[in-house]
């Protein structure tokens, strides 16, 4: 989910070697490629996981229930 925004300059000080690490986990060609690979990611996890817990809380709502079909889920 990529956008393409308004480019600004920051100054962080982060951890070289996670720099390095993210840039071979994006296979990115650049710093700035992997920072913004890693924070594309981050937002789009998020989302995932936003979407997930509200299925979750429509599914318990509507209050279907789950049968143990093969004995399973008991102790």
């Amino acid at each position: 989910m990529a956008t393409a925004g308004k480019r600004v300059h920051k100054h962080f000080q982060l951890d070289a070697a996670k720099i390095r690490r993210a840039q071979r986990v994006f296979k990115a060609k650049t710093e700035t490629e992997a920072i913004e690979r890693a924070l594309d990611f981050a937002v789009d996890e998020h989302e995932k996981n936003r979407l997930a817990v509200e299925a979750n809380e429509r599914f318990v709502r509507s209050g279907a229930e789950i049968k143990d079909v093969y004995g399973k889920l008991t102790d």
